[in-house]
């Protein structure tokens, strides 16, 4: 592994930052409009007739949990250069009417799993709750984002002595196991009335939610080297992350850059806003309209397209190397890695694998490529799903990782800034079908 260096130190900081700030798919969409607001790129609402121009910088938000940044190049595009990610992390999501009391003295909150999380290290840790909140103003229904930057929750162990089975296979319940403590003896509706607060708003006018728990452990650098990272979300913030920062970096040449950020992959993808949804279709599909192309246009467009489907990756784990593929282990600190899978639950195949490849070979970007153990079975990610929208030639890639799925998780310091160059070559490209089984970087 090549040496940390100050750059490795800062793209770092300036990563938990952003995952810091982004307590949940909102805050995290929230971050990224403020980021491409600042540089200029101007907001497009799906119920609005677009009117795009040459050299013009936009993005279009649904449901506040899943953003599409995109430009128009000065010439007539010869295709879509798209990087999508996803927005959420598992979690709990806090039931309505939450507050249950005991003993006439704990008051705890009622919570359910979102996604498929590592259930143990939410355990002893300080949390706290953000999502967003629908408040009613006259005849307006009006979202507002929500976070209480404090330690107000836990998820109290069991003492050992009163469960000897703690560790050994020990099945949790989540309805009885995983429910955060909030209080000794509050006043009924005191968690509302708090996120009310927290709102400026009255309790009353609060008609709806949708409201999180979060880790509230900041970022970690650590290591005799200082060659680990640590923090929660980074599946799959880490990712979208560095192909925002990458796509900013990039200087539009003859495709159109489409950085794509999607919700609820943790939970299938198949949601208005999710990977499976038409949010991307619906996006590609009016920019080739509004730039007066026709069906056919856009389907050309499409033939010469590529799609990065960016989503962490397993890193060889120390304790168990026997979990990995005998000849594939990517390793933290090692480069971007490549996945594929013969059951195409990742979408690379051998033409994807040659670009991207050679797309990171320009950008001085080392690569590493994972494949499960034949015999276990691997989970699928956004490129498959979201191609059943937009058919287009598709590579799936993620960073490396350890404790995937856990309210903290561990990756390698330097591989956030590859993914951040790689992206960036990537946007810069184009992938252009020029006859049948040949594809030609431009």
């Amino acid at each position: 592994m090549k040496a940390v260096n100050e750059k490795d130190i800062e793209i770092t900081k300036e990563l938990f930052e952003f995952i810091e700030k982004s307590p949940t798919a909102f805050h995290a969409v929230e971050q990224m409009k403020n980021r491409l607001d600042k540089e200029g790129y101007q907001q497009l609402l799906e119920g609005k007739k677009w009117e795009l121009q040459s050299k013009e910088k936009y993005y279009v938000i649904r449901n506040g949990s899943a953003i599409i940044a995109f430009r128009i190049p000065e010439t007539k595009p010869q295709g879509f250069q798209i990087m999508a990610s996803h927005s959420d992390s598992p979690t709990f999501r806090i039931k309505e009417n939450p507050e249950m009391k005991v003993e006439q003295a704990y008051v705890k909150l009622n919570v359910e799993k979102y996604g498929g999380m590592l259930c143990a290290p939410w355990f002893d840790r300080p949390l706290s709750v953000a999502g967003r909140v629908i408040i009613k103003e006259g005849n307006r229904l009006v979202s507002k984002l929500v976070s209480i930057d404090r330690d107000l929750l836990m998820i109290p162990n069991l003492a050992i002595h009163m469960n000897r089975d703690a560790n050994n296979n020990y099945q949790y319940n989540v309805q009885k196991d995983m429910l955060p403590l909030f209080s000794m003896s509050g006043e009924e509706g005191e968690f509302a009335q708090m996120i009310a607060d927290e709102a400026g708003v009255e309790k009353e006018q609060i008609i709806g939610n949708d409201l999180y728990l979060y880790n509230r452990q900041n970022g970690s650098i650590w290591g005799a080297n200082q060659e680990f990272l640590s923090i929660g979300r980074l599946d799959d913030l880490q990712c979208a992350f560095a192909s925002l920062k990458g796509f900013l970096q990039a200087e539009t040449k003859n495709s159109i850059p489409v950085h794509c950020v999607y919700d609820n992959e943790e939970v299938g993808s198949e949601t208005k806003q999710g990977a499976a949804s038409t949010f991307l279709y619906d996006t590609l599909y009016r920019i080739n309209e509004s730039l007066e192309g026709n069906d056919s246009d856009y389907h050309r467009l499409l033939a010469s397209s590529f799609m990065v489907s960016a989503d962490n990756a397993h890193a060889v784990h120390p304790n168990y190397a026997d979990k990995a593929c005998p000849t594939n282990r990517p390793l933290l600190n090692e480069g971007v890695v490549i996945k594929i899978s013969a059951n195409q639950k990742y979408t690379t195949d051998g033409m994807a694998f040659a670009v991207f490849k050679q797309i990171c070979e320009k950008a001085n970007v080392p690569t590493q490529v994972f494949h499960n153990r034949s015999d276990i079975l691997g989970g699928s990610t956004l490129g498959n799903i979201s191609g059943n929208q937009v058919a287009v030639n598709s590579v799936d890639i993620g960073l490396p990782q350890l404790a995937m799925h856990s309210p903290y998780e561990t990756a390698g310091i330097k591989d956030t800034g590859y993914l951040v160059e790689a992206a960036k070559t990537f946007f810069e490209t184009s992938c252009v079908e020029t006859e049948y089984g040949v594809y030609e970087l431009q």
